[in-house]
């Protein structure tokens, strides 16, 4: 899918009354119409500092080693679509290498994938596109989960307003904790560690980011506005919960994801 004009990137660098000493978070974007939305909202709230880097644009990666925290956004393209995005395996090193320092990691969609791999996990292609508002049911681990969990509210409720965009899957890393599924694709979220998450399905869709979507969507899905306002005002409170969840201190050490990173294979199809 070609990307299209969208909103300017969301307020990158030092937030205002942040102090200087602390490193600056990188958001990585790969295409003009999906910026970190609710999760840069969420970032500014907790006052920590980020960039908005754009790889697809020929923008230079972060250095690892003064990366505070690690945002992965969607994006059309597939993991495996190295020869038409070589970045795609920089990015990958740059994912494993954050994990392993025992930092904050979110993937979105391609991010997950990409986190995914980083941590020695497959991604493969499902056998239809998933595409519009709808909901992912919690595993019992996703109940439990400090920051999915507190949306489960008994029997009636065990599921996450979302919007979805993709057809490629992952499979779940080995040690992490598997927390969200829907029936077309079981393994939509997982938790490595303290604060590494994976998130097939989109949950910082803001009104606005919503708006820079909607030219760009396939023919015939629509993002219905008192079902998106759903998806909003959970998505606020699960980002909020991630990224204090980031920031406080770590029960345990840090520890390297079990498995190799980079590589390329065959085109894995459409990816977010």
């Amino acid at each position: 899918m070609a990307s299209g004009p969208g909103p300017a990137p969301v307020a990158a660098g030092p937030v205002p009354g942040a102090s200087s000493a602390e490193p600056q978070w990188a958001v990585i974007q790969h295409v003009d119409h999906e910026g970190p939305g609710l999760i840069g909202e969420a970032l500014r709230q907790a006052a920590i500092p980020f960039d908005v880097v754009r790889p697809d644009r020929g923008e230079q990666l972060p250095d690892s080693g003064s990366t505070g925290g690690l945002v992965v956004m969607g994006g059309p393209m597939g993991v495996h679509d190295v020869d038409d995005h070589p970045w795609l395996d920089a990015e990958r090193t740059l994912v494993s290498a954050v994990v392993r320092m025992g930092r904050p990691v979110l993937g979105i969609c391609l991010g997950a994938q990409q986190l995914a791999m980083a941590l020695g996990s497959t991604v493969t292609r499902g056998a239809a596109a998933e595409v519009g508002i709808g909901r992912v049911e919690l595993t019992g681990s996703g109940r439990l989960d400090p920051v999915l969990g507190p949306e489960y509210g008994g029997l009636a409720t065990t599921t996450i307003p979302c919007v979805h965009w993709h057809q490629d899957t992952f499979s779940i890393p080995d040690g992490a904790a598997h927390l969200a599924a829907t029936r077309a694709f079981p393994h939509q979220a997982f938790r490595w560690g303290h604060r590494v998450y994976g998130l097939q399905f989109h949950v910082e869709v803001s009104r606005e980011l919503a708006a820079a979507w909607r030219p760009h969507l396939p023919e015939g899905v629509e993002l219905n506005v008192a079902r998106l306002s759903e998806v909003e005002t959970v998505g606020r409170r699960l980002l909020r919960r991630l990224v204090d969840r980031s920031v406080a201190p770590s029960p345990t050490t840090s520890a390297s994801p079990p498995g190799p990173v980079g590589g390329s294979g065959p085109a894995a199809g459409w990816s977010r």
